[in-house]
């Protein structure tokens, strides 16, 4: 057996570049690819769909890890009592009728631009990016540690690499269809990230296979500010969070796992890339054999990401104007949301962008347990303020919203009442009811959905589930969201559970 690269590290789709290029018997290829790829093609069938159905190219999910308060972004009490009001205010916004809280003024100037729903809710207020991000009918703790435990299912951005790629004979994108931002999630954690025995579940394939994992970009430069502190009572470590400042230098490129070998050069890669074509043309027999077309095309893809420039230039925010990186915030988060816009328009499908823990766990997260307000005030609203509204206008002005459907969510709310009993207060997880904006792609515009109680707690009308969320989306994507995937037994799964299409949320 020859192998070409003799490299053991991963690319950044989940593949090793071992088994991309390494040539070897057709048993060892076979059983190889089966396992990733060897999945029949599953269509969405178009016929008698409305209008709304494919309106968006393009979709860019953004997730605020750690679940932000209802209460302090766009469902705030005024008039409850202080334990449920807290410490900040109501405004009004360009839509009439629709306050949101004091702590977030500019988005006061984008609601006639997106849907707002108050009225979110499931039964699982645990952390657990996968249940809200894919069919999972439950979540559990233990499941948020086990991305790859059979009972997950697959990230909606997964979903639509893998039906886009089966729609279109399975070419290889111009550009890669489904990218996360800024990291490997979970990656930079000081609970989860490298060198931990536990690994965040959410944005994977599950059993559609590593290779429709999303490609992850990397992100070098230093933070530039001490965020406040995740517990006041105890933490004492100062935290220089990206996301509260960065550098201005700061670069995205592609992660570790997609660039060449150390030591490799470009010529000396394509010269052993030709010798593998030619032992594969020496195997013309073999290539009417499914998986070897599939190894075959996840090899170009391998060989396109390694070699050529643009992704690279796509992600390359170097290049737009500091008057335009300015405005979106000169944050992690901002600077995330600027690298989306532009992977959009270069034609990336599906972009993720992951408010994500980094340092002492959950140092950059909304999972305010303690700290609650001083972390709200002087950090998470005013970063999330800054960036949100400036992306959302900047890709109305440029043409780009109406083909771009932008989901921002998490994964529950916080409770009502407040604890203050913490340093700063708290407020805990609460599942039963809380908030989520869309826009863009076919959502609709100056939109309020939903209700709740006098104090956030319940919903009272249109309840609206993730998995309706996800339906919603794939319809909006040109997807049927009744297309069912076999899942490893080889049982048809449908890719948004039991979710159904709210028109509600529909312009």
């Amino acid at each position: 057996m020859l192998r070409i690269l003799g490299s053991e590290s991963k690319l950044c789709d989940g593949v090793s570049r071992r088994d991309l290029l390494q040539i070897g018997g057709l048993g060892t290829l076979g059983l190889n690819v089966a396992d990733w790829f060897g999945l029949r093609e599953t269509q969405a069938a178009t016929t008698g769909q409305p209008s709304s159905f494919g309106k968006a190219k393009a979709c860019i999910l953004v997730f605020l890890t750690g679940s932000p308060p209802q209460h302090e972004t766009f469902d705030p009490k005024p008039l409850a009592a202080a334990e449920i009001q807290g410490e900040m205010g109501a405004i009004s916004s360009s839509v009439p009728g629709l306050s949101l809280c004091e702590g977030i003024p500019q988005h006061s100037r984008i609601m006639d631009r997106v849907t707002v729903v108050r009225s979110m809710t499931h039964p699982f207020p645990l952390h657990g990016v996968g249940y809200v991000t894919s069919a999972m009918p439950m979540t559990s703790a233990e499941l948020n540690s086990l991305p790859r435990d059979t009972r997950q299912r697959p990230y909606i951005g997964s979903v639509v690499d893998y039906l886009d790629e089966q729609k279109s004979g399975n070419a290889i994108s111009r550009m890669p269809r489904n990218v996360g931002l800024p990291w490997l999630f979970g990656s930079r954690s000081g609970k989860y990230g490298t060198g931990s025995s536990k690994r965040l579940s959410g944005p994977y394939a599950s059993f559609l296979g590593a290779g429709y994992d999303p490609i992850w970009t990397d992100f070098d430069g230093k933070g530039t500010r001490v965020v406040p502190k995740l517990n006041a009572d105890t933490q004492t470590e100062k935290i220089y969070d990206p996301f509260g400042g960065v550098e201005p230098g700061g670069r995205f490129g592609l992660g570790d796992a997609c660039q060449l070998p150390e030591g490799m050069t470009r010529k000396r890669f394509d010269v052993r890339r030709s010798l593998l074509q030619q032992f594969d043309r020496a195997r013309t027999s073999l290539d009417a054999h499914q998986n070897v077309r599939v190894f075959n095309k996840h090899q170009r893809r391998a060989y396109s990401l390694l070699t050529t420039n643009e992704m690279r230039n796509a992600i390359d925010i170097q290049r737009e104007p500091a008057g335009v990186r300015a405005q979106y915030g000169m944050t992690l988060f901002g600077q995330s949301l600027l690298a989306a816009r532009r992977l959009v328009e270069a034609g990336s499908r599906f972009v993720s962008v992951y408010w994500d823990p980094f340092g002492l766990f959950g140092a950059s997260c909304w999972d305010t347990h303690s700290n609650h307000f001083p972390r709200l005030k002087d950090y998470l609203l005013p970063v999330y303020d800054e960036s949100f509204p400036n992306f959302i206008l900047d890709l109305d002005e440029r043409g780009l919203l109406d083909e771009t459907a932008v989901l921002c969510i998490s994964e529950h709310g916080r409770t009502p009442k407040i604890d203050s009993g913490p340093k700063g207060a708290a407020r805990h997880h609460w599942s039963r009811a809380y908030s989520a904006v869309y826009a863009g792609g076919g959502f609709a515009r100056g939109k309020v959905v939903g209700r709740t109680d006098s104090i956030a707690g319940d919903v009272e009308t249109t309840p609206v589930s993730p998995k309706d969320v996800l339906a919603t989306t794939f319809h909006l994507l040109g997807i049927d969201p009744h297309t069912t995937l076999p899942d490893h037994a080889g049982q048809p799964q449908p890719i948004a559970g039991d979710g159904r299409i709210r028109h509600e949320l529909i312009g």
